[in-house]
């Protein structure tokens, strides 16, 4: 199983060096060019920093959704995924063939549904995308996922539009070239493919009706609704947008004191790891009670206290 996971050659810098009386943890992220990668690099330093008798590695893995099984495995310690996919996870829905051995360790920072067409169009809301091009993400990835979601809340399939299954940076290279009408991606604000269309092109969020976001939420527990505010890609509106928390997950059998550590030294430091990364800007953990799976006794040490 070692083989599905790489430590990178910057990250063994980390690792304690000969005779040190460290236990080393694993961090599982995802591939070096989203934002997991980066957070759990500043996640990992954290811990390597403040956690007695801890160095924590940052792991390259496949991403979000083979992470749990990773923990849950014992080839990680502690990986960051999708409060959907844990969800998934500890109760042994598809893609997963059976309950894992994971639990909540914090809340991380929303990735929200960017739901963006030109200003200049004449598409404002979601119902008007019926016949319509649309940019939904790679096939199979999570942005698909919520697009049949909320094509499904508005009585639609993908047979009502015409989608093409393209990464988020062509997707909305796409739409600045008008060959598009829409893009969509699932991902952290401010999101770089969004910012590099905002650079030519003046965008819009699609309204979606209160009501059904609500109605989704409600049916489905790992999700939330994010306001993104104006100024983010200087829109004419604050946007409601559907999103997903990330989540910090833990080998269930992991003992409270160590994980008590590790939170300790992650959440009690949180403002030197905004310093370094924007995302984490986004974290707040007060979140750690809306998580949609059973937070491990050493975080709810932390944040509820004893």
């Amino acid at each position: 199983m070692r083989s599905l996971i790489a430590i990178l050659p910057a990250a063994l810098a980390l690792a304690c060096g000969p005779g040190s009386a460290v236990d080393e943890y694993r961090l599982g992220t995802a591939d070096l060019g989203g934002a997991y990668y980066p957070l759990g690099q500043g996640i990992a330093n954290l811990v390597t920093q403040h956690a007695g008798g801890i160095t924590m590695v940052p792991i390259v893995t496949r991403g979000a959704i083979e992470n749990p099984r990773l923990v849950s495995g014992g080839e990680l310690e502690l990986a960051l995924t999708n409060a959907d996919l844990a969800y998934f996870a500890h109760h042994g829905l598809p893609p997963y063939r059976m309950p894992l051995d994971i639990m909540a360790a914090g809340a991380l920072h929303p990735s929200v549904l960017h739901l963006l067409t030109t200003a200049r169009g004449d598409i404002r809301t979601f119902p008007e995308l019926r016949g319509r091009r649309v940019a939904i993400g790679p096939a199979g990835g999570p942005t698909v996922t919520l697009t049949q979601l909320l094509l499904a809340a508005h009585g639609m399939t993908l047979d009502d539009i015409v989608p093409s299954f393209l990464s988020y940076s062509d997707g909305f290279s796409q739409l600045s070239d008008g060959n598009v009408d829409a893009a969509f991606a699932l991902a952290g604000y401010p999101a770089a493919a969004v910012m590099q269309a905002r650079a030519t092109l003046r965008l819009r969020f699609l309204s979606i009706d209160a009501t059904v976001l609500s109605a989704v939420t409600e049916e489905n527990p790992y999700y939330t609704v994010v306001d993104i505010p104006r100024e983010i890609y200087d829109t004419a509106e604050v946007a409601a947008a559907l999103a997903v928390d990330n989540v910090l997950i833990v080998n269930a059998a992991e003992t409270p004191e160590v994980v008590y550590d590790i939170v300790t030294a992650i959440f009690g430091h949180l403002d030197d790891l905004r310093r370094t990364n924007a995302v984490a800007l986004q974290i707040d953990p007060e979140r750690y009670d809306r998580l949609p799976i059973p937070l491990h006794p050493g975080a709810l040490r932390y944040f509820a206290g004893p």
